[in-house]
């Protein structure tokens, strides 16, 4: 092995070999939702010698995301979680180039981002308008997009799948951003990650502005949701993002 590898990424290289460690090292990822899914998506890319990441939330970290997100700890409570991953990836690797925005991603602020710059975009939006938002102006900028589907009322990750966003089944997300990519007449894909377990619904908590479901008195609904199944479908995004770069470096080569 040459000794111009970098010793963090060693034991990758036997498996990809230098040309791919080169490719990923030029790779720029944008990382949107930071939450249970992105933020160990965002970590993996890093620890797989991804060069370039930008990682954009706008929430801060609170005591319940302790449990599945890669960032939060009893340290970083009240922190942003998108400057405190950012802390934490260039603890990993500090040569990475690694941009934080503490914001909110929409149809109206999409050109501040740089999609169209950007080699791969991971969609890990938890709301629904923005979600949407991102997969069109990804796929309108012809930017490979890896989107993340429901994690939550999960607790099985042997039942994460991966498939073309209207090949998904079971997932209760994957129907209504279909549903929504239809009325917005969106005739393209791309690859989704999502689980096709199925949990009955257990307790609800109702809490300030955070959770999938309004209830009448103002609250929102929190599911519930594991990091055993989150980070794998972080993990899984992650992988997609390696094996297009593995498959793409073995293609160039014939």
């Amino acid at each position: 092995m040459s000794s111009n590898i970098d010793p963090l990424f060693q034991r990758l290289a036997l498996i990809t070999g230098e040309a791919v460690l080169e490719k990923l090292w030029r790779t720029a990822v944008l990382v949107f939702g930071l939450g249970g899914v992105g933020s160990w998506c965002a970590e993996a890319l890093v620890r797989s010698g991804v060069g370039r990441i930008g990682i954009v939330d706008c929430d801060t970290v609170c005591a319940s995301n302790v449990n599945r997100q890669v960032q939060a700890s009893s340290r970083t409570l009240g922190r942003g979680k998108a400057e405190a991953l950012r802390e934490r990836l260039l603890e990993i690797n500090p040569r990475c180039e690694v941009a934080a925005r503490e914001t909110i991603f929409s149809r109206e602020n999409a050109a501040n981002f740089g999609i169209g710059q950007a080699d791969y975009v991971i969609d890990a939006i938890d709301t629904m308008p923005h979600k949407l938002d991102l997969i069109e102006t990804a796929y309108a900028a012809g930017v490979c997009l890896f989107s993340s589907m429901g994690m939550a009322q999960k607790i099985d990750p042997t039942r994460i799948r991966t498939a073309g966003i209207w090949d998904t089944r079971g997932c209760p997300l994957a129907r209504l951003v279909r549903s929504g990519l239809r009325r917005r007449g969106f005739a393209g894909s791309f690859t989704a990650v999502y689980s096709d377990e199925r949990l009955p619904r257990r307790d609800e908590i109702a809490v300030g502005n955070e959770g999938a479901g309004q209830q009448p008195g103002g609250g929102k609904i929190i599911n519930g949701s594991a990091v055993t199944v989150t980070a794998s479908a972080g993990m899984a995004l992650a992988a997609l993002v390696l094996r297009d770069i593995i498959n793409t470096q073995q293609d160039s080569n014939g």
